[in-house]
This record gives C-alpha cells, structure tokens and sequence, in this order.
C-alpha cells in the first residue's frame, strides 16, 4: 500500500497546477450497448492520473480508444478483462506527452513501461501485466496484434477506429454517437493529434523507423529524411 501511494503521489505532480475535479465526473458513468468504464479503484485512479498527465484531447481520445476495443470485443464475442483494456486504452499514448520529450525510447515503450510501473504497485498479476504492456507497445503495430490476447488486439482495434476509422461497419450509429457523447472528439482532432504526435516524436526520429510513426515527422517538416532498409542493407555490406 505505501509503494502504491508513492507511485501515484510522484506521478500526480506532473501537472501540479491543475485544477482538481471529481473522479466520478470524469468516468460520465455512461453504458453504451453494455459497455461501462470499470468502476474499481485503480480504474478511477488511473483516470485521474492519465487527466492530470495528458492534454484533454488525448484523455477523450484514451477513453473512446477503451469503449471502441470493449465494443468491438463484445460484439466478436472475445474474452477480455475490462480492467486491464481500460489501464491499456489510458496509458497507451502517455509516451508521447511531454514528460518523455528526453525519451529516445519508442513512445509506446514509454506508455509500456509506465502502465507496468503503475500496475505493479498493485500488485496486479504479472502474466495481466504483461498482456497490457504488449497492448501498449504493439498499439502502432498492425498484423500482430490480432493474433494475440483479446486485449492486446482490441487496444490497437480501438486506436485504429478513433485515428483512422478502421471497423467502422462494426458499430451502429447509435453506437457511434454515443462514444462521441460521452467522450467528445473535437472537429479538429485530426489536426490536434498530428501535431501533438510531431512534438512527442521530433526529437527521437530514429524510434520512427519501421513504424507509420515517421508519417508524422514527414507530413511537419519537409526536411525529414525517411531511413530506407534497403539502401541500409546496401551500405553496410559489401557486394
């Protein structure tokens, strides 16, 4: 119990300036076709550590990431633990916020690791804990992800959905609508995302090969210089 309030009270000052609001509020408490955020401890402490580390763009895109896999993992009829989803779905893009800007890890390495730190102060199973690292760190990772635990595939099936729009046909619009409604998408999320991924990104470019990630880097500054496999494989060996 005191590691755990050490873990929390070290993290919780990353934004010692904002103003504090009720937990519950944050949670919305919404069920949308069965779906509900876990209501447990470490569920609500984790909302309000991810609110109190991450801009109010990346909390909503966080949450609709969990509705959107917890959806779509129902409607598959998988087996999945909600809680760990949701420590998943919350920390997955904690590495791209500013407190990892001196980070030449990948991002989701540093999402990885945090959520690793946070749920081994509860003394969460490691075999759990280690679903939701992988969840995270394999988040940007496509052909994988499906082939492995439930909650590993649903967090980058969510991520895919509220980025890209990918399985949109698996979710009515009531459905939708009610995502959005309980966790609202600015009209310029697009725009929000892209640039807050370039900030997060520009000064660890090399984390970004083999990844989509280097979009980011290309689409803000024209000078960025893609790595190409091929062309390392020709210079670093002969013939």
């Amino acid at each position: 119990m005191y590691r755990q309030w050490l873990w929390w009270e070290s993290k919780l000052r990353l934004h010692p300036d904002r103003v504090p609001i009720n937990i519950g509020d944050m949670m919305n408490n919404a069920e949308i076709s069965g779906v509900k955020i876990p209501d447990s401890r470490i569920a609500r402490e984790i909302t309000q550590h991810i609110r109190d580390t991450e801009t109010d763009m990346l909390f909503q895109h966080s949450k609709r990431v969990y509705f959107w896999g917890a959806l779509l993992g129902q409607r598959k009829g998988l087996k999945f633990d909600p809680e760990l989803l949701y420590a998943a779905a919350m920390f997955h893009d904690i590495g791209i916020t500013p407190h990892y800007h001196g980070s030449q890890l990948r991002f989701e390495v540093d999402g990885a690791n945090a959520a690793r730190e946070c749920l081994q102060s509860y003394g969460i199973a490691q075999s759990d804990i280690e679903k939701v690292w992988l969840a995270i760190a394999l988040h940007t990772t496509p052909g994988i992800p499906e082939h492995m635990h439930p909650e590993i595939f649903l967090v980058q099936a969510g991520a895919g959905m509220d980025m890209a729009g990918r399985y949109q046909a698996d979710f009515s619009d009531e459905e939708r609508g009610a995502v959005i409604a309980a966790c609202p998408r600015d009209h310029d999320f697009g725009h929000q995302v892209i640039e807050t991924f370039y900030q997060g990104l520009k000064h660890r470019p090399g984390s970004t090969f083999g990844t989509f990630n280097d979009d980011f880097l290309a689409f803000n500054d024209p000078e960025f210089q893609r790595a190409n496999l091929c062309s390392i494989i020709l210079a670093n060996w002969p013939g």
